[in-house]
């Protein structure tokens, strides 16, 4: 049971940092960043190509509703291009266009280069500490991926 507790707690620990971390670099991002439902859509693009508007909302947990509009911006700003899907003649495909591939990387930038400034006030060993618990988080991402 003392495990049990323990793993809970750490747990509680990692998520309360993850999350004020991830909030302070939201807030620190300029007016003109793209939103956090956006930067998703983009990853997800980018990193497992086209997908259905149905599969893009699974993959970010929300129903297609919520990011009809979402899609809608995306196309309309270049950033997503839409085909018809082969395998489903009724429905869509959405892809990442180069467009789209650069104001993902300018809006990564800007956040990697916050955090370098914060990483900067960190010693080399406590830098180390922080890419292994970054792949640690990976594992535990693509863990929960691959058990769905």
């Amino acid at each position: 049971m003392t495990t049990d507790v323990t793993l809970a707690e750490r747990a509680a620990e990692i998520r309360q940092a993850v999350t004020r971390l991830g909030r302070r670099m939201r807030a620190g991002r300029s007016s003109e960043a793209l939103s956090s439902n956006k930067v998703s859509v983009l990853s997800h693009l980018l990193r497992h190509g086209p997908a259905t508007p149905g599969e893009l909302a699974a993959a970010e947990r929300q129903q297609p509703q919520s990011l009809t509009r979402v899609f809608a911006e995306l196309e309309l700003a270049g950033l997503v291009s839409r085909s018809r899907d082969d395998r489903d003649r009724r429905q869509s495909l959405l892809a990442i266009t180069d467009h789209g591939r650069d104001a993902l990387a300018r809006d990564m930038a800007e956040r990697d280069a916050w955090l370098a400034v914060a990483l900067a006030g960190l010693t080399e060993t406590e830098r180390d500490v922080l890419r292994l618990a970054a792949s640690l988080m990976e594992r535990i991402d693509e863990a929960a991926e691959n058990s769905k």
